[in-house]
């Protein structure tokens, strides 16, 4: 890997751990339900599969669970690290399939519906409450509104993004 590739890969994932900073701050007050995040960060991770490619994507999605083990503990860890890949799988398995007919907002839904369904069965299995998915209809509908503002937000900063490759 060139060192242009290295440095590259550092920024994007300096500015998910940024992006998941200021969404963690942001206040519950803001009539956000538990549990239902922006997915802030998750537009680095698009950028990463769109430009660079699936291996990097992928190891964003790493570096961004194993951030969250040291922060936030062993938990939260695996739930996001299934969550994350299986988002960036879906994404990478709606590129290949779909090529450059589908949408970042389309992709951007897919990835973050995925990410809640995996989060959900892997919570209802530590848990070994079956009750958890209840939650399920609302974390359907907050990962299509999530999808539509990440993939709204990728789709008007990729220029930028793209002066950085």
């Amino acid at each position: 890997m060139s060192t242009k590739k290295i440095t590259l890969l550092a920024m994007l994932f300096a500015m998910a751990l940024i992006l998941s900073f200021i969404e963690h701050t942001i206040p519950p007050v803001t009539g956000l339900i538990p549990g239902i995040k922006l997915g802030l960060s998750n537009i680095v991770v698009m950028y990463t599969v769109f430009c660079m490619g699936s291996r990097y994507a992928i190891c964003i999605a790493a570096l961004k669970s194993t951030f969250v083990f040291l922060t936030r503990g062993l938990i939260a860890a695996c739930l996001s690290i299934s969550g994350g890949l299986c988002s960036v799988g879906i994404m990478i398995l709606l590129l290949l399939v779909f090529k450059d007919k589908i949408s970042y907002i389309a992709i951007s839904i897919c990835g973050s519906i995925t990410h809640n369904i995996v989060q959900l069965a892997l919570a209802m299995f530590i848990t070994g409450t079956k009750m958890t998915v209840l939650y399920l209809p609302i974390l359907l509908v907050s990962g299509v509104f999530m999808g539509i503002a990440t993939g709204t937000t990728l789709k008007v900063v990729m220029p930028y993004f793209e002066k950085l490759n």
